[in-house]
């Protein structure tokens, strides 16, 4: 075969293929970024829950806003209000950021002051109303408020507060330093707060502290005041003051954006319809009342404050405004169950739904759930921190679970449930390797936060800031598991966790056995000394008043205890007490069980104890007394 004769196949064209991008017009590409759009006053605004205000009065102008008793404003008239003492408070040369502080109980002006104090652009510091005058002074000092409102119930402790500032600076002056002021109080130069009287708006008693009061400052302000806009929605709205001895305390910041945010997350959480009738049984200085101040005229719904949370005005107040939701710790349980029957009223009417209740704080047990849900509540649990602006995590109830026991409803009702819309992620960590703990429900690590709802950082605290935020996220320090279903639940507090001959044992669970008990009104359960295990569980109980008046013993409830609980679990002493201290927000004080659990020492075989006693007073517990407490955990 010869290699150049010529073959009777086609060879390929060394002519170019003329593809349709050569004949057809030229296409010209233009680079356009996305990123380039401006933002503008017509597509942005700062996120602030003033706005929330503003069109409460628009929508819902004639609706009620607030009711205290037999005073009643509708949206309309809160909006002027507030724009009164928002120009009122311009007037006194009140800055941008500048701190004003307040303490006074749920009423009117508290509410009005959460939209009123951030339009003249300052910053709302509400303050405890349980803490006494050495810790009253210290918030003022370390805030440096320049404005102080009193109702006129707080005038004497204002009062007090006020002295001990005034006395403060003179010894300070005459020492020529100062040591008399603790060193994270020492930034600049303090002069004493302007003081406004808050009066009784129903019946006004004319008590006051210097010359200026509440409703002549409203009066006396401009209707057509316009409020400072928020330019930055990281601008600081509100200072709420945590855990921390007096001489440190812990100040929480929140912005505008963060309180927005929160807000709208726990209305969505908990499902809060249009005009809810809200009773403020929680302090609105808690948390801002857990952000409900603004949650509230978000809804369009009406505010019902009490003064008080006695068991006759939360009854008369729910019927006689037909009240739709509130929220509360659990100690405000005890109080509706343990009312007499001439302080109560029926609540469950036909055809009526139950009130929704927000609880939070320490994990209610089942038992005390099916208690306050039978008299006509519904209750869902919430767990937050004042670092978180309230609840972090919302149990969201699901409609399959209303197809379970009472009981097993009751146990998923006391988890904490899923994070709020405002939460980036939340977890249950091994803080050492900074894994995530399986979702066995079994295995305990610590409950870390991330997302816009966590506050700025703490005030004039940078370094308590970082070791908060340290590795990405916020520590809780409360220790927890994850269900399979995704729930978190919490075991204890990481300081509460009893270590005992290298078991951990959770004091909650054993408290939730002792809630089931009958006779257990209140229970709390810390670590002792124990000579060989290191350390062992002691329980304290408060009775029910109006339970048979036979006694229990310590080693009836012993006993109780370990028929229901493994061994190792089952406290070794037990100590009745009248009423278990409370922290300033209702919640159990263990900071003084666990002083006078050190007391007591347990040998292997013999219970004894240096206190012969087994009925502990209230008021004086391991030397400590009430005006000895810390300020309030910032636990919910």
């Amino acid at each position: 075969m010869n290699p150049h004769s010529h073959s009777q196949t086609q060879q390929p064209s060394t002519q170019p293929f003329l593809s349709l991008s050569l004949i057809s017009p030229p296409t010209y590409i233009i680079a356009f970024n996305m990123n380039n759009l401006p933002k503008c006053e017509a597509n942005f605004s700062a996120l602030t829950p003033l706005t929330f205000l503003s069109r409460a009065s628009a929508c819902y102008a004639n609706r009620v806003s607030v009711i205290h008793e037999g005073t009643s404003f509708t949206w309309a008239q809160t909006y002027e209000r507030c724009r009164r003492l928002a120009s009122s408070l311009r007037a006194l040369n009140i800055a941008m950021t500048d701190v004003v502080s307040v303490l006074a109980p749920n009423i009117p002006a508290m509410y009005e002051m959460h939209f009123a104090v951030p339009m003249a652009g300052a910053v709302l510091n509400t303050i405890n109303t349980r803490l006494d005058a050495k810790n009253i002074a210290t918030i003022l000092r370390h805030s440096e408020a320049k404005v102080f409102f009193v109702d006129y119930e707080y005038v004497s402790k204002a009062r007090d507060a006020l002295r001990m500032l005034m006395d403060d600076d003179n010894n300070s002056e005459q020492k020529g330093n100062s040591a008399a002021i603790p060193t994270n109080q020492q930034h600049r130069a303090f002069s004493l707060p302007l003081v406004i009287v808050i009066d009784d708006i129903n019946s006004p008693t004319g008590i006051r502290l210097g010359e200026l009061e509440y409703e002549q400052m409203v009066h006396h302000g401009n209707p057509n005041y316009v409020p400072e806009i928020i330019q930055d929605e990281w601008t600081p709205i509100a200072l709420n003051y945590t855990s921390g001895t007096t001489s440190e305390p812990k100040g929480v910041v929140y912005s505008h954006r963060g309180a927005y945010l929160s807000t709208l997350s726990l209305i969505l959480g908990w499902e809060m319809g249009s005009e809810p009738v809200y009773l403020w049984t929680l302090p609105m200085f808690h948390c801002n009342g857990w952000t409900f101040t603004w949650g509230v005229a978000a809804r369009g719904g009406t505010n019902v404050c009490l003064r008080t949370t006695a068991a006759r005005d939360i009854y008369r107040n729910i019927i006689l405004h037909n009240v739709t939701h509130m929220c509360c710790a659990p100690i405000v349980f005890n109080i509706l169950i343990e009312a007499k029957a001439s302080e109560r009223r029926e609540i469950r009417l036909k055809g009526k739904p139950p009130v929704e209740i927000l609880t939070g704080g320490a994990p209610p047990p089942a038992s005390l759930l099916e208690q306050i849900e039978s008299l006509g509540f519904h209750v869902t649990h919430a767990y937050g921190l004042t670092e978180a602006t309230g609840p972090a995590l919302v149990c969201e109830w699901q409609k399959k679970w209303n197809m379970l026991p009472q009981q097993e409803q009751a146990q998923l009702k006391a988890r904490q449930g899923v994070s709020v819309l405002t939460m980036a992620d939340v977890d249950v960590k091994n803080l050492e390797t900074m894994e995530s703990v399986p979702k066995d429900g079994k295995t305990m690590g610590e409950i870390v936060l991330k997302g816009s709802g966590i506050m700025m950082g703490y005030y004039k605290d940078d370094e308590a800031s970082s070791k908060a935020f340290g590795k990405g996220w916020f520590r809780t320090g409360d220790v927890g598991v994850i269900h399979h279903d995704g729930y978190l639940e919490i075991k204890d507090r990481s300081k509460d966790v009893i270590i005992s001959g290298g078991e951990n044992i959770s004091s909650v669970e054993v408290e939730s056995l002792l809630y089931k008990h009958p006779r257990v009104l209140e229970a709390a359960v810390v670590a002792m000394p124990h000579p060989r295990w290191g350390e062992s569980p002691c329980a304290f109980v408060a009775l029910k008043k109006s339970s048979p008046k036979n006694e229990v013993t310590e080693s009836e409830m012993i006993g109780y205890c370990r028929k229901n609980l493994p061994h190792f679990m089952v406290p070794k002493v037990v100590k009745f007490m009248e009423e278990l201290p409370k922290t300033s927000t209702g919640k159990i004080q263990k900071f003084e069980l666990r002083v006078m659990a050190k007391s007591f020492v347990v040998s292997e075989n013999v219970q004894s104890k240096k206190k012969s006693s087994n009925q502990v007073g209230q008021n004086s517990i391991g030397g400590y007394s009430n005006n000895q407490q810390l300020l309030a955990m910032s636990r919910l």
